[in-house]
């Protein structure tokens, strides 16, 4: 297993980072099923973990905190506040009331007394950024938190939350967690230049496209019924066309780039990995398996190796900065009303 230094925190962490989004009610109901999943990655020298609140409203962090009970010491927990977490209209979001309430339920949740990195979701329009990077701030002076972090933030934010924190005196974000694959490149635009000139780590999630990029997908009707494609649909509060003309596109994509893949030797997962990897601003790469041969079937990634003409037919087919990924097709914490109206 390689490992990189997480921006400037010195923290070293694995450049696969286990993600335990499919932990729990929507997708692995299993906790025993879920632990060893998370114990053989441990053992392949995984020491990065990314949670948050709104996975299974808690459960996942719940399943994480049995998982690392008597290894906690070796191992950088990450987690997310931001999700709605119950009725009431103040439980979610990004207000200082929340932010110290909720902490300590994550906290009580993974069964731990630090989090190694906390992170705030998405941008939560509603919330000055300064009010945020105080109260984090506070969170690491009392010891429940070491680094902080941002998630889903475009360029313009994260750059306002770095002159935020240099203005106010706070604590700065020292991560960002933006989504990044061979099918959502245009992070590559702004936001990971943006993170470099920080000097932030930068965990990527969704490198294989909801599953996109495993190849299970092979036609619109594989897209029906229970399977990420749809839960995002769910997430996102949208629902997608299977039978839409970009899908039609990434489809086709999917078999000219599995035939690269079979040249070089590696599974077509394993090379959609070893891409995001590749790039110079990724720290690591968020993997989230729901079963154990899911994850068997990804350790191999950080042994690939990408050439340039590898690379450059890759470029071909999908070329640097586009997006063929409906799912983002909105700023973090916009609606289409907001964009429309202001």
């Amino acid at each position: 297993m390689d490992y990189r230094t997480l921006g400037g925190t010195g923290m070293k962490v694995s450049s696969l980072c286990l993600g335990a989004m499919m932990f729990g009610e929507i997708g692995n109901r299993d906790h025993d099923d879920c632990i060893r999943v998370v114990h053989r990655a441990l053992d392949a020298g995984v020491n990065f973990i990314d949670t948050a609140d709104g996975y299974s409203r808690g459960e996942s962090e719940e399943i994480i905190g049995k998982a690392i009970k008597g290894l906690r010491d070796r191992l950088v927990i990450a987690t997310k506040f931001m999700a709605r977490m119950g009725d009431d209209v103040n439980m979610g979001g990004a207000s200082r009331r929340w932010i110290v309430q909720e902490v300590e339920n994550s906290l009580r949740r993974l069964g731990t007394d630090h989090i190694d990195l906390y992170q705030i979701h998405f941008y939560d329009i509603s919330v000055d950024i300064e009010e945020v990077l105080f109260t984090m701030t506070e969170l690491v002076r009392q010891g429940k938190v070491r680094e902080i972090g941002s998630s889903s933030f475009p360029a313009d934010r994260i750059v306002e939350a770095q002159w935020t924190a240099e203005k106010r005196g706070t604590l700065r974000f020292r991560s960002e967690q933006p989504g990044y694959s061979i099918f959502r490149r245009d992070a590559e635009r702004t936001i990971l230049p943006a993170c470099k000139r920080y000097g932030m780590g930068v965990l990527s999630f969704s490198p294989l496209d909801g599953g996109f990029l495993t190849g299970k997908y092979r036609a619109p009707d594989d897209l029906t019924g229970e399977n990420r494609f749809a839960l995002f649909g769910r997430m996102s509060g949208r629902g997608f066309d299977p039978h839409a003309e970009l899908i039609h596109r990434k489809l086709a994509i999917v078999v000219e780039l599995e035939k690269i893949a079979q040249e070089i030797g590696v599974t077509l997962a394993q090379m959609a990995i070893a891409f995001v990897l590749q790039h110079p601003a990724i720290t690591s790469a968020i993997i989230g398996p729901r079963t154990l041969d899911q994850l068997e079937g990804l350790l191999p990634s950080t042994d690939v190796k990408l050439s340039d003409e590898t690379m450059d037919r890759i470029d071909a087919l999908v070329p640097p900065g586009t997006m063929l990924n409906a799912f983002y097709d909105l700023p973090s914490g916009m609606t289409r009303d907001q964009l429309r109206r202001g």
